[in-house]
């Protein structure tokens, strides 16, 4: 596939199929999405793969945390839904990075290994693999962290999950770049 194609045609991905991901074909393809720009070489990243009973306690944890503060049949429908979303996904990749105490290398940093989340997408996406890139409160949560084994000093990146569509949703239109680009000579 051309990259421009690749690039247009790749998207996220929210609802896996049931067929299992090959973790030691994830890994070919991460040491390949590692190959990006990144100033003065600090790759400061790591990679936690979340399968089997690890993932079971991942699906656990997001189940009480989406289920905290409701009651009763609230509270079971919203732990259920949860569990299972995580259940689901058959293969979690967490993105893990030192922080620099330097704000400008931290954000270099975090500029180069969100270019990894991007080339392994697109790497994943030619060999039929979906991915979507997620963060948010539960990801900041201490036992979350615990479980994945952030460490301090470190910034987690991303829970990529990863696994092959169900179903592949429409392109989202983009902005004309007319009015962002600007030429000066």
């Amino acid at each position: 596939m051309l990259i421009e194609q690749l690039i247009k045609e790749r998207r996220s991905i929210a609802r896996f199929g049931e067929r299992p991901v090959d973790v030691e074909e994830v890994k070919q393809l991460l040491n390949t999405a590692i190959w990006v720009p990144n100033h003065k070489m600090t790759q400061p990243w790591r990679f936690v793969f979340i399968t089997g009973e690890t993932k079971q306690q991942l699906a656990e944890l997001a189940g009480s945390f989406m289920s905290k503060g409701k009651v009763g049949e609230e509270k079971a429908a919203a732990y259920q839904k949860a569990y299972q979303t995580f259940e689901h996904v058959p293969v979690f990749l967490m993105v893990i990075m030192e922080e620099s105490h330097l704000l400008k290398t931290r954000q270099e940093d975090y500029a180069s290994t969100s270019l990894i989340i991007h080339n392994l997408s697109l790497l994943c996406w030619e060999k039929g693999i979906g991915m979507i890139w997620k963060t948010g409160p539960l990801t900041d949560d201490v036992r979350f962290r615990e479980l994945v084994g952030v460490k301090q000093g470190e910034k987690f990146v991303g829970m990529l999950q990863l696994g092959y569509p169900e179903k592949v949703p429409k392109a989202r239109p983009r902005a004309d770049l007319t009015d962002r680009i600007t030429e000066l000579n």
